[in-house]
């Protein structure tokens, strides 16, 4: 198994796009960490009523570090999609079932890479918008840290990152046109599912128990960052890491399922 592993991390490590991945993970934590320390923080400029709209200093902060986490997630989205969709598209997926027989093996060895890769883009994501952050929360007369569970926040992130990697991997398998399923992916994170999200928004069941359970608000509730809207319910962080991980297993698990059964001569 760590053999498989080792292959699958060495794929990824040995080409140009890890660092550049990095450095825009990294980039854009802290600038997006800069933006909403001081959008958050504009009661201290003079401006209560702005202020009193964001919550406690916990959500803030939360906030704060978790600035960047919707394009460090949509990158990873990116990088799972590409570690098996480029398989397909190289004809690749052939030499590596035939290195290691048994599937399903070959296919956890990418999960496992996943979540490692997953790990370390979230601490590069969390380096640049804690420093930027914390910093900036300080200059602007706020705790960087007021309470235990910005540290849960922060490891939390990290899973995150992981879990989105998968459902990557599980979109790449199910539609093996790498193209297709990147443009696919990011336009469920970027334009179908808050739209869904705004046209549940008027149904109450649907505010309640259907937006609260779709991913990109899992996410946030995972975080238990400030709400983009006074009545948008927020899952309790554990159920909402339950349901991340749930979609996680649903896409990667299906995905897997097919890539150990379906012909790649």
């Amino acid at each position: 198994m760590i053999p498989a592993v080792t292959s699958e991390l060495r794929k990824f490590f040995t080409t140009r796009l890890w660092w550049g991945m990095a450095i825009a993970i990294f980039l854009a934590a802290a600038l997006f960490s800069f933006l909403f320390a001081i959008v958050y923080t504009l009661d201290s400029t003079g401006d209560p009523q702005m202020g009193a709209m964001y919550g406690d200093a916990t959500r803030v902060a939360n906030s704060v570090y978790s600035a960047g986490l919707s394009i460090g997630y949509s990158l990873l989205l990116t990088i799972g999609v590409m570690q098996i969709g480029s398989e397909y598209r190289h004809k690749t997926i052939t030499s590596t079932f035939l290195s290691t027989p048994r599937r399903g093996k070959a296919m956890l060895a990418k999960v496992v890479a996943l979540m490692v890769i997953g790990v370390i883009y979230g601490v590069i994501s969390l380096a640049g918008s804690v420093s930027v952050g914390a910093i900036t929360l300080v200059a602007r007369g706020q705790e960087a840290f007021p309470s235990p569970e910005i540290a849960r926040t922060l490891a939390l992130s990290l899973l995150v990152l992981g879990l989105w990697a998968l459902i990557g991997l599980g979109l790449g398998i199910l539609i093996p046109n790498q193209v297709a399923a990147l443009i696919i992916g990011m336009g469920v994170v970027w334009i179908i599912e808050p739209l869904a999200s705004f046209a549940l928004g008027f149904w109450e069941f649907g505010r309640e128990y259907i937006a609260p359970y779709l991913p990109g608000q899992a996410t946030n509730s995972i975080v238990q960052g400030v709400t983009t809207a006074p009545d948008q319910v927020q899952l309790q962080w554990w159920v909402a890491a339950l349901t991340l991980a749930g979609w996680a297993a649903l896409l990667s698990g299906i995905g897997i399922l097919r890539a150990t059964r379906q012909d790649v001569s």
